[in-house]
């Protein structure tokens, strides 16, 4: 989200140099910088003791890709939490262990996704009503399900490479 005006006063912001980051939407009235803002969620790769990935239809992200399960981050929530919480929710899987990969930006929905892998104990899946279909997939299977180059994609290529390390 870029500011053109204050949320707390509602000025006309003006740009001003703030040290090194250079030309800032700045609120004159309320002498606050605005930085522009951007969404936390995060992405993980789901995987069992199989070496199976849980892989997503939502019809509302793509009819043609799968995805990995993913969620945005509530006000006071740490990551690790909202992994936790959304791998319970979309799927219905207890996460046992869980493992920073990297953060992806995502300017177009201006989103900073932060990637994890989850390790669960295979499950029948419990589906939310958010997921139409889920399926557990072979990790060397998974790549050509997903959108080539997409975060997902990106998150579970790095997964099947460092287990094969």
């Amino acid at each position: 989200m870029r500011f053109t005006y204050c949320p707390f006063c509602g000025s006309k912001l003006v740009k001003k140099e703030i040290g090194d980051e250079g030309m800032i939407p700045f609120c004159e009235k309320c002498s606050v910088p605005l930085w522009d803002m951007f969404t936390t969620s995060i992405i993980v790769a789901v995987v069992n003791e199989y070496g199976e990935v849980a892989l997503l239809r939502q019809n509302y992200v793509s009819t043609t890709s799968y995805v990995c399960v993913a969620g945005i981050m509530k006000l006071g929530e740490s990551a690790e939490e909202t992994v936790i919480r959304e791998v319970k929710e979309e799927i219905g899987q207890d996460v046992e262990s869980l493992e920073f990969v990297r953060s992806y930006p995502y300017e177009k929905k201006e989103m900073l996704m932060l990637g994890f892998k989850a390790t669960v104990k295979k499950q029948d899946m419990k589906l939310s009503g958010e997921v139409d279909a889920a399926e557990w997939v072979k990790l060397e299977d998974a790549l050509s399900l997903l959108r080539e180059g997409g975060i997902a994609w990106q998150l579970v290529k790095t997964v099947m490479e460092s287990q094969e390390r």
